[in-house]
């Protein structure tokens, strides 16, 4: 139809045009990840711990400072996805499913890549100091750490453990940044953002563990990951152990400290542990896409049972637990 005459040839071609135009703006809307701000629920217990704390922040103003806040949230993974996205894609060339993403198809390119990187970073970490100076200053930290996650010469993805513990770090900076997002002056326990961050170090090793088995070669893997060339299903599965380990230990010193009611909820967190563990045991396991996890009922159930929970017993005093864990030692 093209050629059978001039007038014919002409609207096609802008046709094919703009299909082309929407297929690459498509690709570099794929890379941000939208889908992945599920993850960004991690900042809400943050929020929940700073109004609790100080009820006097609740105001005509806090909706709008929340929403700007996770937006800016949002917006800063998502600068962190699409550098992410480009520096993997020759390994993700060889994953059995990665090597659909856009960037492994050589649908973007470098200048488009880092426009939409720096674009999504400004916005972001301005979106933060524009709500609160602490805002700000979180989301410049989870930025800096997406480049040391994913830029040589640190690229701490490829090494054992480090792969792990640097991404999880994620999870404390969300929780900071709904703290922050309230506009809280003071500044959240130690022992909640550690146990916070092993319970990120966590997940994590379970997703790895994960996508070991679902890979099912130990090379192949390595060719994906340099860090599979050291991982074994039960090194990770040991390290799962010592980061849960190290998250419930962390956790009682708050507990103990802060919030000696929060101990009733121990029996939902512990079974939280366990059934994402067995998640991870399944074939084409759940747990390797994190940001789909809503999905499996049961979980998100769960998940939704031991939040309100822990909700319910920031709110209610039970006081025969005083005495019950009371010293019964003298203390130094």
């Amino acid at each position: 139809a093209a050629d059978a005459g001039h007038g014919a040839g002409q609207p096609v071609r802008l046709v094919g045009l703009r299909v082309h135009t929407r297929v690459k703006l498509g690709a570099y809307l794929e890379i941000a990840r939208v889908d992945h701000w599920f993850k960004n629920v991690f900042a809400f217990p943050g929020i929940v711990l700073a109004l609790h704390t100080d009820p006097s922040l609740v105001g005509p103003s806090l909706a709008v400072s929340l929403g700007a806040a996770m937006l800016g949230l949002c917006l800063t993974a998502s600068s962190n996805y699409v550098i992410n996205e480009y520096l993997d894609a020759e390994t993700d060339r060889k994953h059995p499913t990665k090597k659909n993403r856009p960037a492994a198809r050589g649908d973007v390119t470098l200048g488009g890549v880092l426009v939409e990187w720096l674009l999504l970073a400004v916005a972001g970490i301005g979106l933060g100091f524009w709500v609160a100076p602490g805002a700000g200053w979180t989301l410049l930290v989870l930025w800096l750490m997406g480049i040391a996650y994913n830029v040589r010469p640190l690229r701490t993805k490829e090494h054992p453990y480090l792969d792990v513990t640097s991404e999880a770090v994620n999870n404390p900076l969300r929780l900071l940044l709904g703290w922050y997002a309230t506009q809280s002056t003071l500044i959240p326990p130690a022992s909640l953002l550690l146990s916070y961050w092993m319970l990120g170090s966590y997940l994590m090793a379970v997703k790895r563990y994960a996508e070991l088995r679902s890979i099912g070669d130990r090379d192949r893997a390595a060719a994906y990951r340099r860090s599979f060339a050291w991982y074994t299903e039960e090194r990770l599965l040991v390290s799962a152990m010592a980061y849960a380990s190290a998250c419930a230990l962390f956790a009682g010193m708050f507990i103990i400290r802060y919030r000696i009611e929060l101990v009733l909820s121990v029996p939902f967190v512990a079974a939280f542990f366990a059934m994402y563990l067995r998640v991870g045991m399944d074939d084409d396991s759940a747990a390797m896409k994190p940001e789909h996890l809503y999905k499996h009922r049961p979980l998100l159930a769960l998940s939704v049972v031991t939040f309100v929970v822990c909700l319910a017993l920031m709110s209610v005093d039970f006081e025969f637990l005083d005495p019950l864990f009371a010293p019964t030692i003298p203390a130094e």
